[in-house]
């Protein structure tokens, strides 16, 4: 990935805060097939080896479980917010003409290795891990206990358990930090206006 020093992020917390906000990350692999990507809610533990672990499951149809042994390299592409900037949101652009338009965006990519679990006990941890972290803000949490354990063994049966031991970040943040101070506010402020505040969150705390 291409990083202006400028747009590099490579404060930990941070970097683990993209991964915790967006957690959708999309899995790259490469084996006897070329090259692919599956999408796969993760959770990051960051307590657990050098730059945290990463745990999720993919259905057992997938082959990739298969294609991917324990051991694999593979990257996790997390993305965070992302917008389109119009050059008409600085400030700067009526008085010189002199800006373009451009995207920014937050994204995180983690290399690591795959552990494969293929044990219930593993998948069970899982889904209740990453269950209780996206009802956390439901009124009435779904918990597994409230279906019959035939139907969730079933289910737990369908999956394949997946560790992935980070091995490095590489983290990106373009958030005009290469604009004057004026402008970048400003296309903060509109991008607040928009619903986008997210980004404008952090846009505002770049610089």
């Amino acid at each position: 990935m291409y990083i202006p020093a400028h747009f590099a992020e490579t404060r930990p917390e941070e970097l683990h805060r993209i991964i915790r906000e967006h957690p959708l990350g999309m899995l790259v692999t490469h084996g006897d097939i070329g090259l692919d990507a599956d999408h796969i809610p993760m959770e990051l533990d960051s307590d657990v080896g050098t730059h945290g672990t990463l745990i999720g499951h993919v259905a057992r149809a997938n082959t990739l479980w298969q294609r991917c042994p324990t051991g694999t390299p593979v990257m996790i592409v997390f993305r965070g917010a992302d917008a389109y900037i119009s050059p008409n949101w600085y400030p700067s652009k009526h008085e010189t003409h002199r800006q373009v338009p451009t995207w920014n965006y937050e994204v995180v990519h983690a290399h690591g290795t795959i552990t494969v679990h293929d044990d219930e006990r593993f998948t069970r941890r899982v889904v209740a891990q990453l269950t209780r972290r996206n009802e956390a803000t439901e009124p009435k949490p779904w918990k597994m206990g409230d279906s019959e354990s035939e139907f969730i063994n079933s289910m737990l049966r369908n999956i394949v358990g997946i560790e992935i031991a980070i091995t490095s970040l590489v983290g990106k943040v373009k958030l005009s930090q290469n604009r004057e101070v004026r402008d970048r506010l400003n296309a903060a402020d509109t991008l607040d206006a928009r619903g986008q505040t997210a980004l404008a969150h952090a846009m505002r705390k770049a610089g």
